[in-house]
């Protein structure tokens, strides 16, 4: 099966967004939400003509926003030129055909819509592979008969990623596909796993940068290491895990991780495809929590955020709430939220502010519970003072004539290892 990424598709496509509006949602829910659906919109590079809100007790089981509504949008749709219809929820395949034939145009849902931009955006081997399970995963349902009815989709949204413009292929054969790059990914997986084994083995810290989408995750994983991951100022510009090693102030070193943004209900498909970068955060010694201080869907987004590591098994894990971007909201404001955030930490990762405490900041979490250990260490040990300073925070040093004693302070995470260590190297004498 070919693969394309939508390279050549330049012409914005023309989209009219729709959403529901259930009794429990307040009008601010659905017009945030609406926003949000707009920023998608343009990642995915089509052009906003139209919006409409639907009320409704509940979704209309055959169209989701009832038959008239949908003639109502087939009508305005001709008006405005558009030619696809997004709509802010996630229809069932039987509701997408439903309205494909009363509309006579493109239907995306959300996860279609998020899957394109993933699709979009995935550089890396692994992220490729990751993408094209979810979207084949997506669409399986979908087919109709022997093949999937695209006469409409024309390419653009929907269409990017595996197959062919017209992906005339059964189901076995969609089937053999999503069990081959299921191996592949299994492969990666325990690549993955065992460079997990490999750090816990080797006594490596490690941080993971978690948030929502455009959050400015990758900025401060530049900041803080000087790496040259990619940055801009739209969702999902960044998909592929990037690992880099930090020194703190106490000259320890620790690997952070950035990882994939998050978002309101991020499709099932892509949780399952990304299960081995997803499983990173799970294992990791702790979480940066990256928030927008300038998004007015701020709380929601770190309410998302948190369900999302719920639902992956990283709650409970040590964490700190960063709020980011402290640059581009106004003092009074900030005062406000840092009334309601107190244990939080400021910072603009683009303006390098605070940086330095939030560095302190790790150091105290790493360094807590922090046992002292004195140790004589012959002079001619290089390799061994090497080790000491890499896992511990030296105290006081002294020189005596066969040797130098140090008064060490060791994390507890690095304890049973430490001691592993101080047994395997007889020269060296614990002293109590």
């Amino acid at each position: 099966m070919k693969s394309f990424n939508g390279a050549q598709q330049t012409l914005k496509e023309k989209v009219i967004l729709v959403t529901l509006q259930q009794p429990s949602q307040k009008i601010w829910e659905i017009e945030d939400s609406i926003r949000e659906l707009e920023q998608l919109s343009a990642t995915a590079r089509a052009k906003v003509v139209g919006k409409l809100i639907q009320q409704r007790e509940k979704p209309h089981p055959k169209t989701y926003i009832g038959i008239g509504k949908a003639k109502e949008i087939a009508n305005l749709s001709k008006k405005l030129g558009a030619t696809s219809i997004i709509f802010n929820n996630n229809l069932t395949p039987s509701q997408q055909g439903n309205l494909e034939e009363i509309i006579n145009l493109k239907i995306i849902d959300r996860t279609a819509l998020i899957l394109d931009i993933f699709a979009r955006h995935a550089h890396s081997n692994e992220g490729k592979l990751q993408v094209e399970l979810a979207q084949l995963n997506y669409r399986l349902p979908r087919l109709k008969g022997k093949g999937m009815e695209l006469s409409r989709l024309g390419g653009g949204i929907g269409t990017r990623g595996p197959g062919e413009t017209k992906l005339e292929v059964d189901r076995r054969k969609i089937n053999q596909r999503i069990q081959h790059l299921k191996k592949e990914l299994e492969e990666l997986d325990k690549r993955r796993s065992l460079q997990r084994k490999q750090r816990k083995k080797n006594q490596i810290f490690l941080i993971s940068i978690v948030g929502y989408t455009n959050a400015g995750k990758s900025t401060l994983l530049n900041v803080l290491t000087s790496a040259d991951v990619l940055v801009k100022d739209r969702l999902f510009a960044t998909l592929d895990s990037t690992s880099r090693k930090l020194i703190l102030p106490s000259k320890q070193k620790v690997v952070i991780s950035d990882t994939v943004g998050f978002i309101s209900n991020l499709p099932n498909q892509l949780i399952a495809s990304f299960k081995s970068t997803l499983d990173e955060i799970r294992e990791t010694d702790l979480i940066l929590h990256v928030i927008n201080l300038s998004s007015p869907m701020m709380e929601e987004q770190i309410a998302a955020v948190e369900n999302i590591l719920s639902d992956i098994g990283a709650t409970g894990k040590p964490q700190i709430n960063v709020f980011n971007k402290i640059d581009a909201i106004n003092e009074r404001l900030l005062k406000r939220i840092k009334r309601k955030f107190p244990d939080a930490l400021y910072i603009s990762a683009l303006k390098n502010l605070n940086i330095e405490i939030l560095l302190k900041k790790i150091d105290e979490i790493i360094t807590q519970n922090a046992v002292k250990i004195t140790l004589k260490i012959p002079y001619n040990e290089n390799k061994i003072f090497q080790k000491v300073y890499q896992l511990g925070r030296v105290i006081s040093k002294k020189k005596f004539s066969d040797g130098n004693i140090l008064v060490i302070e060791i994390p507890e995470i690095y304890l049973l290892g430490f001691k592993k260590f101080l047994r395997e190297n007889k020269n060296i004498e614990q002293i109590i």
